[in-house]
């Protein structure tokens, strides 16, 4: 089937990823990645011309044409339902635009429709499988956060001044941010200060990971104990890390409720 003379009733997505253009478009040339967002079996050649199918839970496919492709810039499809309900194959279009911003890039999907009762039906549709692209994208982007976590918990038992400068040059932003009830600090300057003066003031302490991170979109949640040189422990508490361009950006300490001992 030939696309419609006129799509008049558009749907239009936003959204931000924490990622790169290039890697994001990825997900559109390659069938491996676009069956792990769309289901096994899903497949995509990715040339003008070329074929995609998309394998739903539940059994349902959807295929279409590549009209267009311009990476990492521009992909432009045609789609419908291998059923025919509610669209038949090839009845409506689907353009997705990618544009650097900041570390990301933003996406904006437009679905265009010749029947404005169709249209309304993909709305949560297209919410919900956006939502599920921004996640596969920055798993795989972070795919080694928790090694991050752990280096940033080993460096602040790490004696040697200059190893800790070689270790956030590679872990952290430079405009970093640390807040937790004893700290507010900006900037890898201020950082490296802080931890010598945790080396001086508290030799010997260790912080460790107490559980398996918990991510999502380059946000990570992660457990930790604190302990002295003696082994027991001084502290436990929650940090959250906000992750940007592969380096951690931000940090935010919980600590429990009872006070660390000392």
């Amino acid at each position: 089937m030939t696309l419609p003379a006129t799509l008049p009733h558009v749907l239009d997505r936003t959204i931000v990823i924490a990622a790169e253009p290039d890697t994001v478009f990825l997900f559109f040339t390659d069938s491996a990645r676009w069956a792990s967002w769309w289901g096994a079996g899903s497949t995509i050649d990715a040339r003008r011309g070329g074929r995609f199918l998309i394998r739903y839970p539940g059994g349902v496919e959807a295929a279409g044409d590549v009209l267009e492709i311009d990476a990492p810039r521009r992909l432009v499809l045609t789609y419908g339902y291998v059923s025919g309900a509610p669209i038949p194959v090839g009845a409506s279009r689907v353009t997705i635009r990618l544009v650097p911003e900041g570390d990301g890039t933003r996406l904006h999907l437009s679905h265009e429709f010749a029947d404005e009762a169709v249209r309304n039906e993909h709305v949560q549709g297209w919410r919900y499988q956006l939502s599920l692209f921004s996640n596969l994208v920055t798993n795989e982007v972070y795919a080694e956060a928790a090694a991050r976590v752990d280096a940033w918990f080993d460096v602040w038992s790490e004696p040697d001044a200059g190893s800790r400068t070689r270790t956030l040059a590679a872990l952290v932003s430079p405009r970093v941010s640390f807040r937790d009830r004893f700290s507010a600090i900006e900037g890898t300057e201020d950082l490296e200060a802080h931890l010598a003066a945790a080396q001086r003031f508290m030799p010997g302490m260790r912080m460790t990971r107490d559980s398996e991170i918990r991510h999502c979109q380059g946000m990570v949640l992660a457990d930790w104990i604190a302990r002295g040189a003696d082994g027991a422990e001084r502290g436990r508490g929650t940090n959250v890390f906000v992750f940007a361009n592969r380096r951690i950006e931000s940090v935010t300490g919980f600590w429990s409720a009872s006070q660390p001992r000392t």
